[in-house]
């Protein structure tokens, strides 16, 4: 019973955070900004790009990857100002010599506006991230764009070798998928996948789903493919790592990507194993719907962000 409550929780965030007229109160409402902020604080960087390099710097010798909050851009101007601010996301990891990747969503610069202005800006901050080899990371988005993302990735990966894309092991249509986009070169992130979606489209969470993504986790170490394992699953990690001694993929091919905030000391523990690791830090102030799909994820940390709000 205890276990179906949580459930519930967890989808009211999940449809929360899809919620554009509650979204746009809470952050348009300086007291209530400020307020669940500080719930917010625990997972991100920090508003600026500044803030998340401060922070991250915090932690020695780890590799990581940064975001600019932010999707459904609506117009050109918008999409075109997100596309200028992950450039300079590029550049700073050039002019810092940061152990850095860059992470994105489509939408964020320009998807839903046109697939043509999204390619674009995609391969202007391509141009830039190649000019220090930075890898590129195209995150999953709903499943009514999933088409397109997977569209606009095989047209770009044509031209960049560091250009990786993100598939949901949750979708029973990323069996098919995961077939295509394994002959391409470009590292391939497995997630479970946290988005609501309709009836019959996805698995739910359990044995079986759990099952699947390590099956894609065991081809793309077996191919010696570039993988990221983005999961913060200790069973799956726990069977990840008999997988990674199993294959012996090379070491710059594989990697266990977490978020800021959320069960870093797994994360932690792997890297002093030997494991290579990634820290995912995203920042900027549309961060309303990252912090439900957060505390959905884990829904008992509805508790830490009621104890973060109370603070002072």
């Amino acid at each position: 019973m205890d276990k179906d409550l949580l459930q519930i929780g967890a989808q009211a965030l999940r449809k929360a955070a899809l919620n554009e007229d509650a979204k746009a109160y809470v952050l348009n409402n300086p007291v209530l900004f400020q307020l669940f902020k500080k719930a917010a604080d625990r997972y991100i960087g920090g508003e600026t790009l500044e803030d998340t390099i401060v922070k991250s710097k915090a932690f020695d010798n780890q590799k990581f990857s940064m975001e600019f909050m932010g999707e459904s851009t609506r117009t050109e101007l918008e999409s075109n100002e997100s596309t200028q601010e992950f450039i300079r996301i590029c550049e700073q990891i050039r002019l810092q010599d940061l152990n850095a990747t860059v992470s994105l969503d489509l939408s964020h610069i320009g998807l839903a506006v046109s697939k043509d202005l999204c390619l674009n800006n995609l391969q202007s901050i391509c141009d830039q991230a190649s000019k220090s080899n930075i890898e590129v990371i195209i995150s999953a988005e709903g499943t009514e764009r999933t088409d397109a993302i997977i569209d606009i990735y095989k047209k770009a990966i044509k031209n960049y070798d560091h250009l990786a894309l993100t598939l949901q092991a949750y979708l029973y249509r990323t069996k098919d998928d995961f077939d295509e986009i394994k002959k391409e070169t470009g590292r391939i992130r497995i997630v479970k996948g946290a988005f609501e979606t309709t009836e019959g489209l996805s698995i739910p969470r359990g044995e079986k789903l759990d099952e699947i993504y390590l099956d894609y986790v065991d081809q793309l170490l077996a191919q010696n493919h570039k993988c990221s394992i983005a999961t913060h699953d200790s069973k799956i990690q726990t069977q990840a790592q008999l997988l990674i001694q199993k294959h012996k993929p090379a070491k710059e091919n594989y990697e266990f990507e977490s978020l800021f905030g959320i069960c870093n000391d797994q994360l932690f523990l792997l890297k002093d194993q030997g494991y290579q690791t990634k820290l995912y830090f995203v920042y900027g102030k549309e961060w309303y719907l990252y912090l439900c799909n957060r505390i959905a994820e884990y829904p008992m940390s509805i508790f830490q962000a009621l104890n973060d709000l109370m603070a002072f």
